[in-house]
C-alpha cells in the first residue's frame, strides 16, 4: 500500500513543500526513513511507533519505507512526525485516500500521541498561501502564529487521535482566526521611555538624528554616563513596524524558536545586546544546522554592542558585509542560507582602558599609547560604516537630582516619523529608504549644501583634518538634520551641528 501526505520543512527563513510518501510492503518488519533526514527526523521512527500504539491504533508489522521528497534537500527538525504517522495510518486503510490532499500537516509527536509545538509555523503558512491556500493542520500551540496569514485556514489539533477523527469527519474543527490589528497593538508597546533619562540632552538629540536617518552611531564616554540606558530606549523612537516588517521579523524569531507561546507576531522593533564574549557564529549565524545569529535577529531593529572595544576583532569584522548589503549568507557543505540583516548598529565604549579620558571629574591614568591602542581595536573599515560618533559626558549632579521630566519617546517619535516620510518621498523609485543608505552619487544629488554651508565645510576639512570619508558622513547627517527641520536645503546650521557628531575625526582623538 502506498500513501502520500503533504507537509513542509524550513530552509533558512523560508519554507518548502515536503511530500511524505509511505510504502507498506511484505517482508520482515522494518521502518526506514529516506530523503536526507537529519538525526531528529530519523528519531521520528521511535516517536511515531509509540504514538500510534498509545493512541489505540494498529501499527503495521511490515516493511515500512518513508520517503521525504524532494530527496536532495536535508530535512531538519521534528515537525514531520505527525504527517509520517498519518501517512502510515492512511496506508493501512485507517484513513480514506481522498482525505489528505487538501491539507499540509505538521507537528511533533509525544510518545502518548499528543502533538507538541514546532518552529517556523509562520513561514510555513506563508508558503501554503503562496501555493494556493492549502489548509494547515498543526499543533494547537502554533495556531495563533500561523493564523496571522488570513488567506490560509488553520486547524489546530492536540493529539494524533484528534487529527484522525477530524480527517475521518467524526468531529468538526473551526479554522482558527487571528485579529492582526489587535495582535499588533498588544506587541508594539515598550517598557522604557526617554522621559526616564535625566539630562544628556546632547546625546538624546544625537539619537533622534540617528533614528531619523537610520544612521549607525557610536557612543564614547566614561562608565556610568548612561550609554546603555540611552541605547535601550532607541527602539522607542524608531518608526513603528509596518505589517510587512513585522511578518519578516517574526519569521526570523519563529525559525530560531524564540517566539513566545502567546506572541503570534512581533510588533515592536527588536533590540539585541549580545555579550562581548559572543562567537562569530553566534553573531552572524551558523552552526551545524544554520540558524539566525544576533545580526539577523536585530533585523528591522537595533543591534547594541556594549563595550565595543572588548569584542574580538574578527567578530567585529564580520559586521562589515551585513552593514553594507543588509543581508548575511551562511554557507555550509550541503546548503547556503541567506538571512536578512538590515539593522541600526549602536556601539558603546570607554574612551580609554581606565575609562576616564576627557572626564572633567576624574583624571585619566592611561598613557597616550594605551589610549591609541584602545581606539585602534575598532578597524577603519568598520568605523567607515558608522556615521555618527559622539562623546557622552557623565550626568551632572543637578540633572540627576532634579525633578524635571524629559521629553517622552512619543513626541520624539513624531518628529522621526515626519523626517522618514520626507526621505521616502525623496527616494521614491531609487530603492532607498533612509539617508544612511545614500551612496556618493546620491549625496551629490540630494545633500549638496548651500554656498555658505559649503564654505564652513571646507574650513572644517582644513582645520579639523576631516577625511573624505568623514566629509560624506557629515553631508548625510546634515541632510537628516535638515529633514527633521523640514528644510529642503542643507544650511550652515545643519553642517555646523553635523560636525559635532564626528568626534573621532578630530585631531584630539587621532593624536
Amino acid at each position: 500500500m502506498l500513501a502520500k501526505v503533504y507537509s513542509s520543512s524550513l530552509l533558512g527563513i523560508d519554507a518548502y513543500t515536503v511530500e511524505v510518501e509511505v510504502d507498506l510492503a511484505r517482508g520482515l518488519p522494518r521502518f526506514n526513513i529516506v530523503g536526507l533526514p537529519d538525526v531528529a527526523v530519523k528519531e521520528a521512527r521511535e516517536r511515531v511507533t509509540s504514538a500510534i500504539k498509545n493512541s489505540q491504533f494498529d501499527f503495521p508489522l511490515r516493511r515500512i519505507t518513508v520517503n521525504l521528497a524532494p530527496a536532495d534537500i536535508k530535512k531538519e527538525g521534528s515537525s514531520l512526525d505527525l504527517p509520517i504517522a498519518l501517512g502510515i495510518l492512511k496506508a493501512t486503510g485507517a484513513l480514506k485516500k481522498d482525505e489528505l490532499p487538501n491539507y499540509s500537516i505538521l507537528g511533533e509527536l509525544a510518545l502518548d500521541g499528543s502533538v507538541r509545538r514546532i518552529n517556523g509555523a509562520l513561514p510555513i503558512a506563508l508558503k501554503a498561501k503562496e501555493e494556493g491556500g492549502r489548509s494547515l493542520i498543526l499543533p494547537e500551540a502554533n495556531a495563533r502564529e500561523a493564523a496571522v496569514v488570513r488567506e490560509v485556514d488553520v486547524f489546530p489539533v492536540k493529539s494524533l487521535t484528534q487529527a484522525v477523527q477530524f480527517l475521518r469527519g467524526e468531529i468538526s474543527l473551526s479554522p482558527y482566526r487571528c485579529d492582526l490589528e489587535e495582535v499588533l497593538g498588544e506587541t508594539s508597546t515598550y517598557e522604557v521611555d526617554f522621559s526616564e533619562v535625566k539630562g544628556q540632552e546632547y546625546v538624546k538629540r544625537a539619537l533622534e538624528i540617528a533614528a531619523a536617518g537610520a544612521h549607525n552611531i557610536l557612543m564614547i564616554g566614561p562608565p556610568g554616563a548612561g550609554k546603555t540606558m540611552l541605547a535601550r530606549r532607541l527602539p522607542t523612537i524608531l518608526p513603528d513596524l509596518t505589517l510587512e516588517e513585522a511578518i519578516e521579523t517574526t519569521k526570523l524569531y519563529s525559525v530560531a524558536g524564540l517566539l513566545g507561546m502567546n506572541q503570534p507576531l512581533i510588533g515592536a522593533r527588536p533590540f539585541r545586546s549580545p555579550h562581548h564574549t559572543v562567537s562569530e557564529a553566534g553573531l552572524v549565524g551558523g552552526g551545524r544546522v544554520p540558524r539566525p545569529g544576533e545580526i539577523s535577529l536585530s533585523h528591522n531593529g537595533v543591534l547594541f554592542l556594549d563595550e565595543l572595544s572588548e569584542f574580538p576583532r574578527h567578530v567585529l569584522e564580520s559586521l562589515r558585509q551585513p552593514l553594507e548589503d543588509g543581508m548575511i549568507t551562511v554557507s555550509r557543505t550541503l546548503t547556503s542560507v541567506t538571512y536578512p540583516a538590515r539593522f541600526m548598529l549602536v556601539g558603546a565604549m570607554n574612551p580609554c582602558p581606565c575609562g576616564y579620558f576627557g572626564d572633567a571629574r576624574r583624571e585619566c591614568s592611561c598613557t597616550p599609547l594605551e589610549i591609541q591602542k584602545h581606539l585602534n581595536k575598532i578597524s577603519g573599515p568598520l568605523l567607515d560604516r558608522i556615521d555618527m560618533h559622539i562623546q557622552v559626558a557623565a550626568v551632572r549632579k543637578e540633572d540627576l537630582l532634579g525633578k524635571g521630566v524629559g521629553e517622552s519617546s512619543l513626541k520624539i517619535k513624531e518628529r522621526v516619523n515626519e523626517a522618514r516620510k520626507i526621505q521616502l518621498k525623496r527616494f521614491q523609485g531609487a530603492h532607498l529608504f533612509s539617508n544612511a543608505q545614500m551612496s556618493h552619487r546620491d549625496i551629490e544629488k540630494f545633500s549638496l549644501p548651500q554656498p555658505e554651508a559649503k564654505q564652513l565645510l571646507r574650513s572644517a576639512i582644513s582645520e579639523l583634518g576631516l577625511s573624505a570619508r568623514a566629509y560624506h558622513r557629515v553631508l548625510k547627517i546634515s541632510r537628516t538634520i535638515a529633514d527633521l527641520e523640514k528644510e529642503e536645503k542643507v544650511l550652515t546650521s545643519h553642517i555646523s551641528e553635523a560636525l559635532q557628531y564626528r568626534c573621532l575625526d578630530r585631531e584630539l582623538w587621532r593624536r
